[in-house]
């Protein structure tokens, strides 16, 4: 095996013997190797030591959004306390997970089937983003003969705190417009079918600062006693969503969970009677899935070295939305069983790109390789969340990936 002498991210033994044995599967149906690769076990482990570190106060949801392999599902399934979920799509492959746990319905523009199969399905709670979301709700739940629990979803007047997508403080379609609130919240009160329950302020995406982030749970905190005098808001729960930042570049500025937990247990008194939500995603599955793509060309054009793979934007669009060089590996492939010569590159930098018909299709512009080879496969790690999900799929109706788990 051969690793990019600047990225850093050695792979772990199970998952490189796992690319392996796909590698091998794939010579032998003749097909070039693309394959995202999981490790759910340490998945498990990372959701395990976050619950551990917790207060017992605390819910602990996993975003499904993220990633929802169905494997990474039954993964979480057992250690955390419940999922996020933001469809109906979301919640049958959060139920055929894990039976009866935990979920949490959230995000804009709830169809009215969607509210339905969630009330019919034993949704914990709601997340209310507008009046027309909370008539919607109340409406199915009266003619369902259930009651819906819900949390306001506010947009706050000022940023919370900051990260790479910013969803209150500003214009977006999230949440509930802090001037409206006593009007949303005395229809919520007044509303036959509903039990509110408190607030959802979930405000940031991929913060990797665990002091803001402790910040924010005060704001939050001063917030819900602010609307609770003023309202009578009930603030039995608060849920904080996720947000909490990983590490792309390699420069160490991971989010602190450690710190973050002792934060929380030393704001016991502060959470009294508080259940607060938290709904990681990207921070629990990111480091633990791989994207692998075999190299089937490798030429120059106007000076410059390309390698172009089987895959590309279509199945991992991640790269292009940070709008950074995603590190990788190369595991060199010795076997060559096609009847051409094998062209390479040594010591060179070259642009990683994939087989779709658009300049655009870019992974990695300059990144120098030591040696790479038609045949070898390009190891994308850091792609366990985000990847798939949001990806073109089947632009050029090109074969998906395999999907592999150790």
């Amino acid at each position: 095996m051969q690793t990019h002498r600047h990225e850093g991210h050695a792979l772990p033994s199970r998952v490189a013997e796992r690319i392996h044995s796909g590698i091998a599967a794939a010579r032998e149906r003749a097909e070039p190797f693309c394959a995202y690769v999981h490790d759910t076990a340490a998945i498990a482990g990372q959701a395990r030591r976050l619950r551990a570190a917790l207060p017992d106060t605390c819910t602990l949801l996993y975003a499904v959004k993220a990633n929802s392999r169905p494997e990474v599902l039954r993964a979480l399934a057992p250690v955390v306390d419940g999922f996020e979920i933001s469809s109906g799509g979301e919640l049958r492959k959060a139920r055929a997970a894990g039976g009866d746990a935990r979920v949490v319905f959230n995000g804009p523009g709830k169809t009215w089937a969607a509210v339905e199969e969630g009330l019919r399905a034993g949704v914990d709670l709601f997340n209310v983003e507008s009046l027309t979301d909370l008539a919607r709700l109340d409406a199915v739940a009266g003619r369902t003969g259930t009651r819906a629990r819900v949390l306001l979803r506010v947009n706050t007047r000022r940023p919370l705190v900051t990260g790479t997508h910013q969803m209150v403080g500003e214009a977006t379609q999230f949440g509930i417009d802090e001037d409206q609130l006593p009007q949303v919240t005395a229809a919520a009160l007044a509303a036959p079918h509903i039990d509110v329950e408190g607030l959802h302020l979930h405000s940031v995406s991929n913060n990797p600062d665990a002091a803001s982030h402790l910040a924010f749970v005060d704001r939050c905190l001063a917030l819900a006693a602010e609307l609770r005098a003023r309202h009578g808001l009930p603030t039995r729960v608060l849920d904080i969503g996720g947000g909490f930042g990983v590490d792309y570049s390699g420069d160490g500025r991971h989010f602190d969970w450690d710190a973050f937990a002792r934060g929380l247990h030393d704001r016991s008194a502060a959470l009294a009677g508080v259940e607060l939500v938290i709904e990681p995603g990207r921070s629990l599955v990111a480091e633990h899935g791989f994207y692998c793509a075999e190299v089937l060309d490798v030429k120059h054009n106007h000076g410059r070295a390309f390698a172009v793979l089987r895959g590309g934007i279509h199945q991992f669009r991640l790269p292009k939305v940070l709008g950074a060089e995603h590190p990788f590996t190369v595991v060199g492939v010795d076997s060559w069983p096609w009847p051409v010569d094998r062209t390479e590159l040594r010591d060179t930098p070259v642009a990683l790109c994939g087989e779709l018909g658009t300049p655009a299709d870019v992974l990695t512009r300059a990144a120098r390789v030591g040696r790479l080879r038609t045949g070898d496969v390009v190891v994308f790690p850091m792609a366990g969340a985000y990847g798939w999900e949001i990806s073109h799929r089947d632009f050029l109706s090109h074969p998906h990936p395999d999907f592999l788990a150790t």
